[in-house]
């Protein structure tokens, strides 16, 4: 009975709007631009086959070869990876090989294949979500086009040949992370999530590249570009389009690595060596 009146009294009073005291609110909900379903196209469905060239084929023979027996499914993400690079994005002929190939469900394959975002199963073209207003995204009336644009944002083709990944995480956007965003946009007629009509550009915001020490930092394919401003990366791209590889991977600045901009300001000297300070004899 006692428990009873508690929660009566407790539901009550949160229910009765005191004077004062303001009403709890949230912000507008986004939507991500993620489907983690596959839907068939013309580009992408089981009927396309798919097997891993001669080189490649080798390549995975040895790569599954470093596992034991049982545990061969450990291959799964290098294989994912290689097949990736062969087909251009992770289609889902290449997630059934990998799976026939290490003997796995195939879902457990889809499952690994739709967590880690390096695997890219469809290029994210057309409108983005972010480009409705919070009044559109939060009105009733405008639910069934939110809905029509997460069914029609994901077209499954590759990705372009470079594969822009720009870092737009708390140290990068300190250092002007969105105006090298602006400069590719500008640069290759495109936004954050589309691909260039001559399929060379696709271009994405990623989380944390790792390289926090050079930021502003944008990745292409495997390499990365650093110490970035809006005339670095132009160059970038320009070097790209021609077919050249940038000259110049890492820190686009005169600094090597990491090294702090304004020179060293501590182990100066050169290293002692083994032995200092120790008594003589030991």
């Amino acid at each position: 009975m006692q428990n009873w009146l508690g929660r009566a009294l407790l539901s009550r009073t949160l229910a009765t709007p005191r004077a004062g005291l303001r009403a709890l609110r949230t912000s507008a909900p986004l939507l991500s631009d993620h489907v983690f379903v596959h839907r068939n196209s013309p580009e992408n469905n089981p009927s396309i086959p798919f097997e891993f060239n001669p080189e490649n084929a080798k390549r995975a023979a040895e790569i599954v070869a470093k596992y034991p027996p049982q545990y061969k499914k450990g291959a799964c993400i290098p294989l994912l990876d290689l097949g990736q690079r062969q087909q251009g994005f992770t289609s889902i002929s290449v997630m059934n090989h990998v799976a026939k190939l290490l003997e796995m469900p195939p879902m457990r394959v889809y499952e690994v294949a739709t967590f880690y975002t390096m695997f890219n199963r469809w290029n994210r073209s057309g409108k983005r979500i972010q480009d409705l207003d919070d009044s559109k995204r939060t009105s009733a009336s405008h639910q069934p086009d939110i809905l029509k644009l997460i069914l029609t944002f994901h077209i499954s083709d590759p990705v372009g040949k470079y594969f822009l990944q720009v870092c737009t995480t708390t140290p990068c956007q300190l250092c002007d992370a969105m105006g090298i965003v602006k400069t590719v946009e500008d640069h290759l007629g495109i936004k954050v999530g589309e691909t260039t009509a001559d399929k060379k550009f696709t271009l994405v915001e990623v989380e944390c590249a790792g390289a926090c020490s050079n930021a502003p930092v944008m990745a292409v394919n495997d390499d990365y570009y650093e110490d970035l401003t809006p005339e670095s990366t132009i160059k970038i791209l320009e070097d790209l389009k021609a077919g050249r590889t940038p000259a110049k991977l890492g820190p686009q600045s005169s600094r090597q690595a990491s090294e702090p901009k304004a020179g060293l300001t501590s182990l100066t000297l050169e290293p002692t060596g083994p032995g200092f300070g120790l008594q003589q004899g030991l």
